[in-house]
């Protein structure tokens, strides 16, 4: 006779099958794990009729689109095969406990040496949507950048309409010369950079550029069908306006985040910003061609690259139409160049979803209250040296709360982790320390003070802090990014903040949810987050020449009671400064 444990019993096939369900169950929700090699090389590239050696990955301009699902952990190991030092950001990705793989160079790691390596490792977690990568030193990333595309968990839907296809749209800046070259001949002079030569679509500069008519992106689209549009500003220092003719697109997500949809036929994007729209095509062949325009949006007092990038909108002609060659071409028309009025109305319109599946959690008490101004000012030539700076006599500076941030030669991370003195300090001030009518006539000193200095905030710390531009050398725009967290942006507005009469009208129900955020050219942005990943978050503005001049500070968030609330130890590979 057979034993009873022989055969399976029916309740064990059920416990069986129950068990492989929460095998796929608890694989769906843990993610896979996706393996990329960046490899750092010279590339040459002609544009503009220059031949130029950039940097590159893996021979790509721009560079390879990083994809995975939400929950997924990514391992990049970055090569450097060029002579400069080098470092990958993860734009955007929240690096939970993970800062050692954040990137940017002497904050969360020393660079990577030539001919040396270091891999990136992180979990995706709670994101999906269209993010960047982009190297984080000096200026490296005029060429060094890439989109990161995020896609729902498995099963998972987007709360929109399932689009036809998808399409990554890169807007990025062209260089006849060197970048590096650039900005050190800038901060050596402490004049103003040169500008770029041209923008670029997709590393394209386009038709209205000398011997660029070859250049050209075209999208090719069928009649009567959504297209997701992917579109990332990776410019080095210019804000764009996008625009395509005759055509309107629905706005569903900002920053990784989704949106309440909203329709609009011009977007403007800061550097560092991703935006995804639905591009919802004409019903039947329009016998036309559509212009698909970027160009900057300025606000301030020195010189920039006054130019349009354009790309090609192309229907697919049905199989009787004879041929597309003598189609109308039209044209989008986009604000004016300092359209400041309209920057502020469509960057109001955006909001977070706020429902249950996607709430918008925005700290409803805080903890700490900032305020920090963010602008330019200048510092004093050194001995017996002429300047071009600012009245033929000094340098340009840029600061916040008029602390211009100077990166340590060993990364702050490392030497927080490991209690090493005299790396930074701890006392940049919440405040500014000499109030003055910030958007009115500026001071007569317009001196910054220099240092390494942080602010440290206990884990869970809620947050909120005002930025507010100043008018000195000019009111401008500032593109504020945020490492490690998303932040909720509750008001903004223009001239002085008034804690009494702008705080009252903070939106705390359903405010966007960004990495990063304009300071509103003479005027103020409040945003909330809160504190709940330990380590050093850079906070930067994302024009890089800003960034240069010092526009720049660091957070350091302490490790919470919990084990998953600790910051990570660091990698073996972490690379030596």
């Amino acid at each position: 006779m057979a034993t009873s444990h022989s055969i399976p019993s029916f309740p064990s096939m059920a416990m069986l099958f129950s068990f492989f369900v929460v095998l796929l169950l608890l694989e769906n929700v843990a993610g896979e794990t996706r393996r990329y090699t960046f490899n750092i090389d010279y590339h040459n590239v002609t544009r503009l009729c220059h031949t130029r050696t950039i940097l590159s990955v893996n021979r790509q301009f721009p560079g390879p689109p990083l994809v995975a699902r939400e929950g997924d952990r990514v391992i990049i190991k970055v090569v450097n095969h060029i002579s400069n030092n080098v470092s990958i950001h993860w734009h955007g990705i929240r690096q939970l406990t993970t800062g050692w793989a954040d990137g940017p160079s002497y904050v969360t790691q020393c660079p990577i040496q030539t001919n040396q390596s270091y891999i990136y490792n992180f979990t995706i977690t709670g994101q999906r949507g269209t993010l960047l990568w982009h190297a984080h030193v000096s200026w490296l990333r005029a060429t060094l950048y890439g989109p990161i595309i995020i896609l729902p968990k498995r099963n998972e839907t987007y709360p929109f309409v399932k689009p036809h296809k998808e399409v990554t749209i890169l807007f990025g800046e062209w260089f006849n010369t060197d970048p590096e070259a650039i900005i050190s001949q800038a901060l050596q002079t402490g004049a103003g950079p040169n500008v770029s030569d041209a923008y670029t679509i997709n590393g394209l500069p386009g038709p209205l550029y000398n011997c660029s008519s070859k250049d050209t992106y075209k999208l090719k689209v069928k009649p009567g069908k959504t297209y997701l549009l992917r579109l990332i500003n990776a410019a080095l220092n210019d804000e764009l306006f996008f625009s395509i003719a005759n055509h309107t697109v629905t706005v569903v997500e900002g920053d990784a985040i989704y949106t309440k949809p909203f329709e609009t036929d011009k977007l403007l994007i800061t550097p560092g910003q991703t935006t995804n729209v639905l591009l919802k095509t004409k019903p039947e062949f329009p016998n036309a061609s559509f212009l698909m325009a970027a160009r900057p949006y300025f606000t301030g007092q020195g010189t920039f690259d006054n130019s349009t990038t354009v790309g090609i909108l192309e229907y697919e002609h049905p199989k009787h139409h004879k041929s597309s060659k003598n189609l109308t071409l039209l044209q989008p028309t986009l604000p004016p160049i300092n359209a400041t009025a309209f920057v502020a109305n469509f960057t109001g319109k955006f909001r977070s979803l706020a429902n249950a599946k996607f709430p918008a959690n925005v700290p409803k008490t805080v903890d700490k209250k900032f305020f920090f101004t963010v602008g330019l000012g200048t510092n004093p030539c050194p001995r017996n040296t002429t300047c071009q700076g600012p009245n033929n006599s000094s340098k340009f500076a840029a600061s916040v709360n008029n602390m211009s941030f100077a990166l340590p030669s060993v990364a702050i991370l490392q030497a927080y982790y490991f209690g090493q003195n005299g790396v930074y300090t701890t006392d940049f001030p919440t405040q500014p320390l000499i109030p003055f009518n910030y958007t009115g006539t500026p001071p007569n000193n317009t001196n910054v003070m220099n240092g390494t200095r942080t602010v440290v905030l206990p884990f869970n710390t809620s947050v909120e802090l005002v930025l507010q531009d100043t008018s000195i050398l000019g009111a401008e725009s500032h593109p504020l990014h945020l490492h490690g967290f998303n932040f909720f942006v509750v008001g903004q507005g223009f001239g002085n903040f008034d804690p009494k009469k702008d705080r009252a009208k903070f939106n705390l129900v359903d405010p966007m949810e960004r990495n990063t955020a304009a300071v509103p050219a003479g005027g103020w942005l409040a945003i909330r987050f809160l504190a709940d990943n330990p380590g050093v978050w850079f906070m930067h503005c994302h024009l890089e020449v800003h960034t240069s001049w010092g526009l720049k500070m660091a957070w350091i968030v302490l490790d919470g009671p919990q084990p998953n609330q600790k910051l990570q130890p660091p990698p073996s590979d972490l690379p030596q400064c």
